[in-house]
């Protein structure tokens, strides 16, 4: 390499070192720009505060939760809110998604305009208006003296739906534990008779193992830590209910709103890959005899999901994003809570930081396993 502009490596070098110096300096400027008017103002730093008392009331938790526990504490469960949020809506949201997409290539009319309709309606529309709409529904439901029973033991009112809950415990745990061992057993004893098949070509049977691990050992284990079964049902007690398990009228909102708002966006990318896959796929499997159903489910969406899979992911980090809306709905997920932590303590930098630190965590982590998927059901050329 000759030290010369007119030589293509040395200009490269040159230019990534100038692009480098530029956004160091910027980073540089801007660092001590912040680190001096925080100090002229007397703005502590740094995350001491999360082990003070947060003293902040929180609706409802996945953990155990009181005002005295440590801002820390809020902060967790503001993410497990917002995890509960996500996590269920990208489910539902891939379900109904999947089924809108597929009515929308049916060949009954009435069913095909629907969906056409729905997904044309529902793209169309804010999210934050039908979070809105959702959640002044719910909040017209009568109060709890009033409350509406479509089944027994299920109360449906303003404050939310009351529905029986299992006392959990211990037993319920271990059981858990054993019931994803047992899946992960039956996909390891699945690989390996798929392997054994391949070389000696005598098929095994797969399912007597899977109902063996999947249902045997959960029930084995629940039996063994003496099978605990007690249901808390909910009562009214003055002007509330007590016990139970209960969906708060704002989940409840937010996932209605995220779950039909993402399902218009994921019927779409459905539907364009089953559209992707080649006609005469269809048309060979049909001369053999396959029903439709058939066809869609062991020939059509195995090749579509290639096509599905990454569009699909950038629906789902919009799903993890859009649920920041919680706010204006008031379900306290990690941006309320921390909204409110920073009101508090004046930490606005870190609040800041520890929300984008939350959402870039969650989308890493979606973005990884859908990239890995995508990889597993890519073709492999020979």
């Amino acid at each position: 390499m000759r030290l010369s502009w007119a030589d293509e490596r040395v200009r490269g070098i040159v230019w990534q070192v100038l692009v480098v110096g530029a956004i160091g300096s910027v980073i540089w400027w801007l660092w001590s720009n912040t680190v001096h008017n925080l100090e002229v103002r007397r703005i502590a730093t740094g995350f001491g505060f999360l082990n003070r008392e947060a003293g902040l009331p929180i609706a409802e938790s996945l953990i155990d939760y009181d005002p005295t526990h440590t801002y820390f504490r809020a902060l967790l469960v503001g993410v497990l809110n917002t995890l509960k949020v996500a996590v269920v809506g990208i489910v539902l949201a891939t379900i109904l998604g999947t089924l809108i997409g597929i009515a929308r290539l049916s060949k009954n009319y009435l069913v095909a305009k629907l969906s056409a309709f729905y997904v044309e309606v529902i793209r169309d529309l804010p999210l934050l208006l039908q979070l809105l709409f959702w959640y002044t529904i719910l909040q017209g439901l009568p109060g709890p003296r009033q409350a509406l029973q479509p089944i027994e033991g299920v109360f449906l009112s303003n404050r939310g739906m009351k529905m029986p809950a299992l006392v959990w415990e211990n037993a319920h745990t271990a059981a858990m534990v054993a019931f994803v061992a047992g899946i992960v057993l039956t996909w390891l004893y699945a690989r390996q008779a798929r392997a054994k098949q391949m070389a000696d070509g005598q098929p095994r049977k797969v399912w007597p193992a899977a109902v063996a691990l999947i249902a045997g050992l959960p029930v084995l284990t629940w039996q063994v830590m003496g099978a605990p079964w007690e249901i808390d049902w909910p009562a009214l007690r003055g002007f509330n209910f007590r016990g139970g398990m209960n969906i708060s009228p704002e989940y409840a909102a937010l996932l209605i709103g995220l779950v039909t708002y993402t399902a218009g966006f994921i019927a779409e990318v459905v539907r364009a890959g089953i559209i992707s896959v080649n006609q005469g796929q269809w048309e060979a499997a049909q001369a053999l005899g396959l029903r439709h159903g058939s066809v869609l489910r062991l020939i059509v969406m195995p090749q579509a999901l290639r096509v599905i899979i990454p569009p699909m992911t950038s629906n789902y980090l919009n799903l993890t994003k859009n649920s920041s809306l919680a706010v204006a709905i008031g379900y306290q997920d990690i941006v309320s809570i921390a909204n409110t932590t920073l009101n508090q303590t004046g930490q606005a930098i870190e609040g800041i930081a520890i929300i984008m630190a939350v959402y870039l965590s969650i989308s890493l982590s979606i973005s990884l396993f859908m990239n890995w998927y995508n990889a597993k059901i890519a073709l492999v050329e020979r």
